[in-house]
């Protein structure tokens, strides 16, 4: 090379100055010509012309006197970068073979002759791959695709090494960086802090690195695409590789994503110790036993996407002047794709709560951008945040105005989680009409939450005549979502909900195969079969078909808590009390293993679907179980109200709520009010009380608990007990039907019927088709003398109760699922 023989050019300066004085303004002119043009196909043109005198002068040191001064081998490397720029890629081919460039040996060099073989290696590369075969070999073809791969290889080797040297000479490193071995030095690590100044790789540098590891995976070699990208990515960092060192941590992220299995994973063959290549062509690598290195292909997944991220958030442009548009829309972008692929990776593992917080950061440069909104809010939603994705939901609501997805998300969050069916209603409502003028084949669906919310609103409507209103709506809403799309299940199965709790059992029942017809797996429909068999009065088909149903929902809390109540009719009340000890036992191995899953086990590892058993539970059928409460309006009141008074009685008393989830204790207070039902229909009131004692450890306010307190006291007769334990579930749930009709009786077997009276009164208005509430209204009035009244009550209550099923048809979820 030219800088071996520097000592014999100062001898011929003076006898050839002319031939060194054009290199050095022939390479000048390219370069400067490069830096505002880059060596791109758009500029082919421009380079045809604009490189004519840098041409010119090159060409002149290709002589005998270039030779001389050993320049010529220079500038045969010069003139094929220039004629690649021109897009004469077999004349640029031509040059480098006549500079030898396959003969170099790897030796030290300078850092400016370096980059000059790096830039002529990607050359070579880069114009065999658009020069076209002659032949259509298969030998020839993959001789080919080999030189052009070992190339760009040697040439992203050289350019890495080339920074490298540069900023070590130079003194710019900008802060510590691990330590190289070597045999003075022992292993230790640090952190890279951003440098001061940057060496620009340029284009064609930096398409060489990128473009080998793409050239692999288009051979079907990517297990040597995936060993490329980690070369790169394991050297020694430098400033002017920082940006490619995102987009590539990015792509091997993808790749792995894509193309690889937990089977053919190969592990990350990073050794900590040893000793950097001795070529001084290959990149120095970073060394020291303080590294971390993946053990699998998710903590590299994970580590890529993270260190990717951690450089596109800082490199983030904020600045919202129009000067730095294209500069912020190209910053927004690679953001964006990394946070894709983190919703990807991290939704796999159902670690929802880190995509949460990775979306946070994301939030400071996403304005007004609606992307990045919907992934935060579908992220908040899958965490279990509701209320914040509410409030998300709204915000890319006004970002999208002409997309009903949004609005759409937000009505099922009301529904489902925040008790708030008015404000769902509206959502709803914006959502048809969105739908309408810009129909994204949700038409159905809006019909369907328009429905759902006009029938929630009914529920806890005063008034007789606004709650018929309201379910007419909502039916209307049902009929249309069927013909929109008659093959979706959902309208058939509201409307065989609403059939059903009209006591229109044959069209009920009708619906509800339809549903099942058209989704067989769905396992509300299947519930409400099995309830509607037992209006029916069929609880022997009820029970065979709800045994059927727990052989492939087997933790399914409603399912079972269904059969104890048809195993106490058909079979006895203590095939029941067994059944529900199972349900204990179930929920102890459950329970353990959702704590183990969240504190001790690999959180990694649990993938969406494990976590999808009985603890997807909706609020709905956490309600008021058998009560007759309409479900989804007063069971979430009624439990901010009891989590309320449990912080006042915590900060008072010292009692302190059970480690873990609070909805996985829930369940078992459910069971163990449960068992304590079945005890009382027994008669066996130590046992209830025994078990009350096992629920009062766990929600001593809980107002289903008052209730069953207050029926043990009235089975002994102590009314003045049991009016007060009732007095207090009342004051938690007013519209908890049991309780009321419990209460009613209470104070009628303490001689206040007036008042008895007005309590069924109240209970009929919440639930009109309660038996029970008719039952005891007429036994009321019947006592007080009012026969005429009584009887048409009791009548009423015959009537109800022949289509009554084994619990109230409120205890069905109304979701969306």
């Amino acid at each position: 090379m030219s800088e071996d023989c520097i000592p014999s050019q100062r001898h011929s300066i003076k006898v050839f100055p002319d031939v060194l004085v054009n290199f050095l303004i022939g390479e000048c002119k390219l370069e400067q010509f490069l830096e505002e043009n880059p060596p791109i196909e758009n500029n082919i043109q421009k380079a045809k012309t604009g490189l004519t005198e840098a041409k010119r002068y090159l060409q002149t040191c290709i002589s005998e006197q270039g030779a001389k001064l050993n320049v010529m081998r220079d500038a045969h490397l010069l003139l094929a970068k220039l004629l690649y720029s021109q897009g004469l890629y077999d004349d640029a081919l031509s040059h480098l073979n006549k500079g030898g460039l396959d003969s170099l040996t790897e030796k030290q060099l300078s850092n400016r002759i370096m980059k000059v073989v790096a830039e002529s290696f990607a050359i070579k590369g880069l114009c065999l791959e658009k020069i076209p075969l002659s032949t259509t070999s298969k030998f020839k073809t993959a001789e080919r695709e080999e030189q052009v791969l070992q190339a760009l290889v040697k040439a992203g080797d050289l350019a890495l090494r080339y920074l490298q040297e540069m900023e070590r000479t130079q003194g710019n490193t900008g802060g510590t960086v691990p330590q190289l071995m070597s045999g003075n030095n022992p292993p230790s690590s640090g952190s890279p802090l951003p440098p001061n100044t940057e060496y620009r790789i340029g284009p064609i540098l930096e398409t060489a690195l990128q473009r080998a590891p793409i050239l692999y995976i288009k051979n079907n070699k990517l297990s040597n695409a995936i060993e490329q990208y980690r070369k790169v990515l394991s050297s020694v960092e430098t400033s002017s590789t920082q940006s490619l060192r995102q987009t590539m941590a990015r792509q091997l992220a993808e790749v792995l994503l894509r193309g690889v299995s937990e089977k053919n994973y190969v592990n990350f063959g990073f050794k900590r110790e040893g000793k950097n290549p001795e070529s001084p062509w290959k990149p120095k690598k970073y060394m020291g036993l303080n590294l971390f290195v993946p053990k699998d292909e998710n903590e590299e997944i994970l580590l890529l996407l993270f260190i990717s991220e951690a450089m596109a958030v800082r490199n983030a442009v904020l600045d919202l002047s129009p000067e730095f548009q294209e500069a912020r829309v190209h910053s927004y972008n690679n953001v964006t794709a990394v946070y894709d692929l983190l919703a990807i990776t991290l939704c796999r593992r159902s670690q929802f709560n880190i995509l949460v917080d990775s979306f946070e950061r994301a939030m400071k440069f996403s304005f007004e951008k609606q992307h990045v909104w919907m992934q935060f809010a579908l992220s908040l939603i899958s965490s279990g945040k509701h209320a914040r994705a509410y409030l998300v939901l709204h915000e890319v609501s006004r970002l999208a105005p002409d997309n009903s997805l949004p609005c759409l998300l937000a009505a099922r969050i009301c529904y489902d989680h925040l008790d708030l069916p008015e404000r769902g209603l509206k959502m709803a409502e914006k959502a048809l009409e969105r739908e309408i003028a810009h129909p994204q084949n949700l038409l159905a669906r809006c019909h369907v939450a328009v429905g759902l919310g006009h029938e929630m609103m009914s529920a806890i409507a005063r008034t007789q005549n606004d709650r018929q209103d309201l379910r007419k709506k909502a039916f209307e809403a049902f009929l249309r979502a069927s013909s929109v799309d008659p093959n979706d299940h959902l309208p058939e199965f509201f409307m065989a909900l609403h059939y059903a709790q009209a006591r229109q059992l044959s069209e009920a029942v009708l619906h509800a195969k339809m549903a099942l017809h058209l989704r067989p797996d769905h396992i509300h429909s299947l519930h409400l079969l099995v309830l509607l068999l037992s209006a029916q009065k069929q609880h022997v088909e009820a029970l065979q078909l709800i045994e059927a149903a727990l052989e492939e929902y087997p933790d399914n809390f409603n399912l079972l808590c269904t059969k104890v109540h048809l195993e106490e009719y058909c079979l006895g009340v203590e095939t029941a009390l067994l059944t529900s000890k199972q349900m204990l036992q179930l929920w102890k191995n459950v329970y353990e293993n959702k704590l183990n899953a969240e504190t001790l086990g690999p959180g990694m590892m649990r993938v969406a679907s494990e976590s999808r058993s009985v603890f997807q539970i909706y609020s709905s059928e956490f309600s008021d179980g058998d009560s007759g409460s309409p479900a989804g309006n007063s069971g979430t009141a009624a439990a901010r109200m009891e989590q309320a008074l449990s912080e006042v009685a915590s900060s008072i008393s010292g009692f302190q709520p059970k480690p873990g989830p609070q909805y996985v204790w829930l369940l078992q207070l459910h069971i163990w009010l449960l068992i304590v039902e079945l005890y009382l229909r027994q008669g066996q009131l130590k046992e209830a009380e025994a078990s009350i004692m096992e629920a009062n450890a766990l929600f001593p306010l809980s107002h289903q608990l008052m209730v069953m307190k207050g029926r043990v006291h009235e089975c002994r007769q102590e009314y003045e007990e049991a009016k007060l334990c009732f007095q207090n579930a009342v004051a938690v749930n007013p519209f908890h039907v049991k309780a009321l009709q419990h209460l009613s009786m209470v104070h009628h077997n303490l001689g206040n019927s007036r008042l008895a009276e007005k309590l069924l009164r109240d209970a009929v208005t919440i639930d009109p088709m309660s038996h029970q509430s008719w039952f005891n209204m007429g036994k009321v009035l019947q006592d007080m003398g009012d026969y005429e009244t009584a009887t048409e009550c009791i009548a009423t209550a015959i009537e109800l109760e022949a289509s009554c099923p084994i619990l109230p048809f409120s205890n069905i979820p109304r979701t969306f699922e």
